[in-house]
């Protein structure tokens, strides 16, 4: 027999030790990811609720819990979300109260500064005592059972994420949770749903090398003459919004707006801002489809409501499925509800109880204005011919990875926090010539400062909680009542037939103008005064006449409504089709209207493409391109060539004819806007727009530019996909990553535990099933519709809902991303709501018990 060498023995042992040591990583790993998972069934033993408290799961670890009183059901909720989501909760409340440097250093610091500047937790501080008792009792119940959970978890058994944070050196234990910590998520939704600040800032911008009716072109009136906004019947008289008045009272006077020259204002304000609207899960492309239509037209005989929110894709999603239900209903327990929250927010945002079902789509109002201030000295500012005091506080940071913390002074007028002093881009707004004649020497630069609703302490938690109890449309108004900020157009339907809308929030009436630019903040004539557009003066109407009500971001009410909402509308594009589809048919049931999310039909390519077949190309290479979209039927699946030979033509039409023109962060990102623009454009084949401002011997025209596109287009699809078109497809251009919000940024080394990605995506911005994406960046998916859910009257256990990700938030988790492929494929999931149908459904129950 042949001896084996020692060597090779050796090579053998080490083999083996290698294999050992991968096998111990591996365990450990796996240990390491399963121990933060939580448990899902059997019995927990906790301090604090009065009795039993069940948590019924189904087979996609959605929860519905059961409590005797609200305090034990929303303790259960609060312990169930910190099971699923604590990472994402921890997370979100550092964002919202500006301390991300101490879990990520000083690349998080300006982030933090542009947030504590603003103040989002102080305002939250401050709403709270204003809340009713019942709500704060609901906020504390809720902060109670997420610190129940914490109390026997912590560090890795609470999330992944805080071992990859402990690997990186960080040191660190969350803190409890207190009720603040859930409404100053609220104010990070306001802020991103709440104004049109970048417009403002835009507008200025471009007003360095373009003029007024340039500028008003980019801005262009909302198309009433095709598009219907949102409610179409009804006028103001006397005060209150009447839905069968046809004519309203007077009319408020309006001054002219302040108008700013090209020199005024030099510089952008995307930095800090744009950082947030990454770290908040939303993107470009911002809005939601929402409609209920009446028995009249359905199957069934009683009404349908749909809801899709378009917010930024993150992992985990924006949203946390639920149900919260009393063991018995009653006036002292007298929730029944289920639908979607925010992970970190008791009660449930948007949904059905037993009675109503409602929807929320972005209203869109112009709340957000941008003063320029003269700042005398260090302290002190100008304001109708006096110097009037600044308001400071000390602001400090600690950041991981340095010793002494960072401390600043936060500077704030009667209009609001100076954003300038923590933006080195706002610093530069308004720095060279006199804004008019009589304004005060501009001397080292204006100061700006931020006014906005948000800002202002307010009640929406009330009107959140009392929405969740309501059972009738006089409730659900006087509910809406208190919907301070975000405002939201809210859709609704109920069980004994009626459907409606309503408009609620702060809007501010202003003294002069439309806040349309910033404004002199050192002249009185453009306060507020804080006066807000009357609630009963609100855009509502309950079962109109045709029998539906369509909202999808676009224009709220008819130009002659007598008060200013904004002018930062979606252009009507999604809620014409939606209105299109719904009433090419009777007899719709649950089915038709997830059909009708699903919908991809690009009202642009119908406009646009016999346009673009009209020109002449120089080679069959170059027309082949217009032969496919000679057999396209304009509507964007992921397998569509035509839908990614259009969309790359679109991208170049908007590159090659405004980025010679616009400043870089003002440049086209192709959402309906940029639809309207261009379908104006068109008509005026000799527009300066069309030129290219290069080439100064040339003066293009609109069919140079629509050629040269293209052109370029059937270049790019041939070096990114195939030079064969059949091969073409617009979901490998239009792909979706879900990104951690925290660690899965780009070049993270740790992205790969957390992030998913590589999905196909069919749709587009502005239409229906609104996969948005930025024409000036790429064509990956920005922002897309983060739930789904239709709910027939008929039949609540017959609901249908989705979500962008799983129920969980820990990595690997079965339930981590268990409903993106269903998403992703255009299908939904049973939503079933009797405790009946829930036991029928349940796959795992948790009982969460006191001491005995």
């Amino acid at each position: 027999m042949e001896l084996v060498p020692r060597s090779s023995r050796l090579l053998s042992w080490v083999g083996v030790g290698v294999v050992l040591l991968l096998v111990a990583g591996l365990v450990t790993a796996v240990y390491t990811v399963r121990r933060s998972f939580p448990q899902l069934d059997g019995n927990v033993t906790v301090i604090g609720p009065g009795a039993d408290i069940t948590v019924v799961r189904d087979d996609h670890g959605i929860p519905q819990v059961y409590a005797d009183t609200p305090h034990d059901l929303f303790f259960g909720q609060g312990y169930v979300q910190a099971q699923d989501r604590f990472f994402q909760m921890d997370f979100r409340r550092h964002v919202t109260s500006g301390r991300l440097s101490e879990l990520f250093g000083q690349h998080a610091l300006e982030t933090d500064m542009f947030v504590r500047t603003l103040g989002w937790r102080r305002v939250a501080e401050q709403e709270l005592p204003l809340l009713s008792t019942a709500t704060r009792s609901y906020l504390e119940a809720f902060s109670d059972g997420v610190n129940a959970y914490l109390a026997d978890h912590q560090g890795t058994r609470l999330s992944l994420e805080y071992a990859a944070l402990r690997l990186g050196g960080l040191a660190y234990t969350p803190e409890e949770w207190t009720p603040a910590d859930s409404l100053a998520w609220l104010k990070a939704m306001a802020w991103d749903l709440g104004g049109n600040m970048d417009d403002e800032i835009n507008r200025t911008l471009e007003s360095l090398t373009l003029s007024r009716v340039q500028i008003q072109q980019l801005y262009p009136d909302y198309p009433y003459d095709r598009n219907q906004p949102e409610v179409t019947q009804g006028a103001v008289v006397d005060g209150v919004y009447e839905q069968d008045a046809t004519k309203g009272g007077t009319r408020l006077p309006r001054r002219p707006p302040f108008l700013m020259r090209s020199a005024d204002v030099v510089g952008s304000v995307q930095g800090p801002s744009q950082a947030l609207s990454a770290l908040l899960g939303t993107g470009d492309g911002l809005g939601s489809n929402a409609w209920a239509v009446s028995g009249e037209h359905t199957a069934s005989g009683e009404p349908i409501l749909a809801n899709d929110p378009h917010l930024g894709a993150t992992m985990p999603g924006v949203w946390y499925q639920m149900g919260l239900h009393c063991n018995e209903v009653s006036r002292d327990c007298p929730f029944d509800v289920s639908g979607f929250t925010f992970a970190g927010l008791p009660g449930v945002v948007i949904g059905h109880n037993a009675r109503i079902a409602w929807g929320f789509t972005n209203l869109s109002p112009d709340v957000q204005d941008l003063y320029l201030e003269k700042i005398v000295g260090n302290d002190r500012y100008r304001y109708d011919g006096r110097r009037l005091k600044l308001s400071t506080r000390q602001e400090s940071f600690t950041v991981e990875g340095q010793d002494e913390p960072v401390t600043i002074t936060v500077r704030a007028s009667r209009h609001g926090p100076i954003l300038s002093d923590v933006s080195d881009d706002l610093a530069r707004v308004g720095s060279d010539a006199p804004v008019t004649s009589h304004a005060p020497a501009r001397g080292g630069g204006y100061a700006v400062a931020l006014r906005w609703t948000a800002l202002q302490p307010g009640r929406t938690a009330d009107a959140l909680f009392a929405i969740d109890k309501a059972r009738n449309w006089t409730q659900f108004r006087d509910a809406a009542r208190t919907f301070d900020a975000p405002s939201q157009n809210l859709v609704y339907a109920d069980v004994a037939g009626h459907i409606g809308f309503q408009a609620p929030g702060l809007i501010p009436i202003r003294r002069t103008g439309h806040g349309d630019w910033p404004v002199p903040g050192w002249d009185s004539a453009y306060e507020w005064d804080d006066t807000y557009i009357p609630y009963d003066a609100l855009p509502s109407v309950l079962d109109p006449k045709d029998g539906y009500v369509v909202s999808a971001n676009q224009a709220v009410t008819e130009p002659r409504y007598p008060y200013y909402l904004g002018d930062s509308f979606d252009y009507g594009y999604r809620s014409q089709r939606i209105r299109e589809l719904l009433e090419s048919k009777d007899g719709l049931t649950v089915d038709d209207m997830a059909g009708v999310q699903l919908d991809d039909f690009s009202t642009l390519a119908k406009e646009l493409t016999p346009l673009l077949r009209s020109l002449d190309l120089p080679s069959p290479y170059y027309s082949q391109g217009q032969r496919v979209l000679a057999g396209w039927d304009f509507h964007e699946g992921a397998d569509s060539a035509g839908a990614a030979y259009f969309n790359v033509v679109w991208s170049r039409i908007l590159a090659l004819t405004f980025d010679d023109q616009l400043p870089a962060d003002s440049r086209p990102d192709g959402d309906s806007r940029w639809w309207q623009v261009v379908l104006n454009l068109v008509q005026r084949p000799r527009d300066v727009f069309w030129d290219d401002v290069g080439t100064t011997h040339v003066r293009e025209t609109r069919d140079d530019v629509l050629a040269q596109a293209l052109m370029e287009a059937r270049d790019e699809l041939t070096r990114t996909q195939s030079r064969d078109s059949h091969d073409w497809a617009w979901g490998a251009l239009h792909t979706l990553t879900l990104r951690n919000e925290s660690l899965g940024s780009k070049g993270s080394p740790v992205a790969f535990l957390f992030n998913r990605g590589g999905y196909h995506l069919p749709g587009s911005g502005s239409l229906v099933d609104a996969t948005s994406w930025d024409a000036s960046k790429g064509y990956a998916a920005t922002s897309v519709p983060s739930m789904r859910m239709v709910v027939g009257l008929d039949d609540l256990d017959a609901a249908r809902w989705v979500n962008l990700t799983g129920a969980s938030g820990h990595a690997y988790n079965s339930h981590y991303t268990d409903q993106t492929d269903l998403w992703a494929a255009g299908d939904t999931l049973p939503w079933v709501f009797t405790e009946q149908a829930v036991q029928a459904a349940a796959a795992d129950t948790l009982v969460l018990s006191p001491p005995s």
